[in-house]
């Protein structure tokens, strides 16, 4: 078994299959999305034709949402599976936050989060795509004084019972030119350019259809087909960390999904592979310019089939802060700025092919040539 190529195939970086950024959406399940600039690349780097504007069409249209969901962090699931991976997904997300809120000494009492739910639906009901500030301003409004932190727990609850939902993106390009200019422009306007740099929330029910409930054994099953597929090959410990479901869960899905998958190993390791896995079509000599945060890295426990330990600081600290890094077919060997004019790289592992880099860098120029925003 060649894990590296395998991987590269199924987290579709190697001769992508999909034409929508939807479509590979949906085959993660989950896309992590904590960088909210760059999980555009992220998804669009694994389609047929990388572009900022279908991803911005997509999102902006409530075909790809993002929210708190796995492990608690940042997600993109596709509309399809946002309802029932809610309804698998937020009991354990819930109890996260809740710990988080006990260590933080931070209590917040029903009739709090109920008064606190109300305004933040009349709120998004009344403008669309609203800002936390937005909240915040209507929070005043009402004399309720709140600070950030303990806003960010309330709209996070909102987020796990399905009441609100990422809204658009809005033109990030236009702000950030207004915002370096901002003493030209009054106080109102450079306040709504200052809000285009953040992320919008709007009502769930008004951007995703609602989806028929699906019992909880083929909501795991789902889960663990759609992570096995995209991800594989991959361990039960990489499964449980990817999902933050507990072991039993886990074994649960893949108990449901036993008869697709099959096991192989790999230094000393068990790892599952889905039937579906695409184990052909690995082409050498490729660079991947690949974003932070990005699941070819933190979709798994153990990254050191692609990233050598000794090297794991230039990709990710102890606090989970990942940075973008180079990868040469498909291992990790340096990283890169993407927001620098011109393609800034450094290596840490062996000498590279200028001419194979540039392709890669061309790709991505291309991608963000293709913008709404």
């Amino acid at each position: 078994m060649n894990p590296i190529s395998i991987r590269l195939l199924n987290q579709q970086l190697i001769a992508p299959q999909n034409s929508k950024p939807e479509d590979v959406v949906a085959h993660f399940g989950a896309m992590q999305a904590q960088e909210y600039r760059m999980m555009r690349w992220a998804v669009e780097m694994r389609t047929k034709r990388p572009s900022e504007k279908a991803f911005t069409k997509a999102f902006n249209e409530g075909r790809i949402v993002r929210l708190h969901l796995l492990r608690g962090t940042w997600q993109l699931v596709s509309a399809e599976d946002y309802w029932w991976m809610l309804d698998l997904c937020a009991p354990k997300a819930k109890h996260v936050i809740n710990g988080w809120m006990s260590s933080n000494k931070i209590a917040i009492a029903d009739e709090e989060l109920a008064l606190i739910r109300n305004l933040i639906v009349e709120t998004a009901d009344q403008k669309g795509s609203v800002t936390k500030e937005d909240f915040e301003e209507t929070l005043a409004a009402k004399g309720i004084t709140m600070d950030n932190h303990r806003l960010s727990y309330h709209i996070r609850f909102a987020e796990l019972d399905g009441v609100i939902c990422s809204g658009d993106l809005l033109p990030m390009k236009v702000a950030s030119k207004r915002v370096q200019n901002d003493a030209c422009i009054d106080s109102a306007e450079r306040k709504q350019a200052r809000a285009m740099l953040k992320a919008t929330y709007a009502l769930s029910e008004k951007k995703i259809p609602r989806t028929e409930p699906i019992v909880r054994d083929w909501a795991l099953a789902r889960l663990a087909t759609k992570y096995f597929q995209s991800h594989s090959p991959a361990t039960l410990e990489d499964f449980v960390w990817w999902s933050g479901l507990n072991v039993g869960d886990c074994k649960r899905g893949i108990e449901l999904i036993g008869n697709h998958l099959y096991c192989d190993s790999y230094k000393g390791k068990t790892f599952f592979l889905h039937e579906n896995s695409r184990t052909r079509g690995f082409r050498k000599g490729e660079y991947l310019l690949i974003p932070p945060y990005d699941e070819y890295l933190i979709g798994y426990k153990s990254r050191d089939i692609v990233l050598d330990p000794a090297f794991k600081h230039f990709a990710h600290n102890n606090s989970g802060i990942f940075q973008p890094v180079i990868a040469y077919d498909g291992r990790i060997c340096g990283n890169w700025s993407p927001f620098k004019e011109g393609l800034d790289a450094s290596f840490f592992i062996g000498e590279h092919d200028e001419k194979n880099l540039a392709r890669a860098n061309e790709q991505y120029i291309r991608f963000k040539s293709k913008s709404l925003l």
